[in-house]
């Protein structure tokens, strides 16, 4: 099974560099992923659960600091801004936007391979989530992080260890689609035993116990052929 602890997107409109950060990435056992846009970092970051984003302050369409924001609006995945800016009033504008660190054009692919390693051991437990609460849909579904609490209106959803962890996975990463691989990887764990049809049967539970209708579910989605993915219209209390 792959590793999925160690995906990292690398966003760079310089061909070259990708390719030799890539490598560099690749022979230390990272999986790596591909951008030369803006809109190509997006997608990616819509569909894959990535563990660490290199990202070009420079790009031909959306900048890295306007890409940084979108991100961090979403997630807590860790950002590495790659820039040729080198002044300190930049290097501070993109730490203020939620980048995690800041490295200089030319660059040592050494150098970049260890400040990966390094960030990804600052942020190697759980992510800290955005907001200890989630309430979708004008409050019809709560979720309480810290008391690991569920609600369907007004009433608490018992769920399941398994079917709980199903559920923040899918909720921390709004829109992405996960395989039932992944989910099998990031929320049961590797020492899961059974076949990733077991996942069928935890969304099936989960979407009876969260959703008005679970026939016509409006919150956790199938996404054919591939797997699953969640929605639903978002106020962090």
């Amino acid at each position: 099974m792959l590793n999925y602890s160690k995906r990292i997107l690398v966003v760079d409109d310089e061909k070259k560099i990708v390719e030799v950060v890539k490598s560099y990435l690749e022979h230390s056992g990272y999986e790596v992923f591909e951008a030369y846009t803006g809109k190509e970092a997006l997608e990616v970051f819509e569909k894959v659960p990535l563990s660490l984003i290199v990202l070009d302050l420079m790009l031909p369409d959306l900048g890295g600091e306007e890409i940084c924001k979108i991100i961090r609006n979403r997630s807590r995945v860790p950002v590495i801004m790659l820039t040729a800016k080198a002044e300190e009033e930049d290097i501070l504008k993109g730490l203020n936007i939620g980048a995690d660190d800041y490295i200089t054009k030319p660059f040592s692919p050494k150098q970049l391979v260890a400040r990966v390693a390094a960030v990804l051991r600052r942020t190697s437990e759980d992510p800290v989530p955005l907001s200890n609460i989630y309430s979708f849909n004008n409050g019809d579904l709560v979720i309480d992080s810290l008391k690991y609490e569920v609600r369907k209106g007004n009433n608490i959803v018992n769920l399941t260890p398994k079917e709980y962890k199903i559920l923040m996975t899918l909720v921390k990463y709004p829109g992405k689609t996960f395989t039932r691989e992944e989910l099998i990887h990031i929320a049961l764990g590797d020492d899961f035993e059974g076949f990733d049809r077991t996942v069928d049967t935890h969304i099936k539970n989960l979407r009876q116990k969260i959703e008005t209708d679970s026939k016509a579910p409006k919150y956790i989605m199938t996404v054919h052929g591939v797997g699953y993915r969640f929605q639903g219209s978002e106020a962090h209390d």
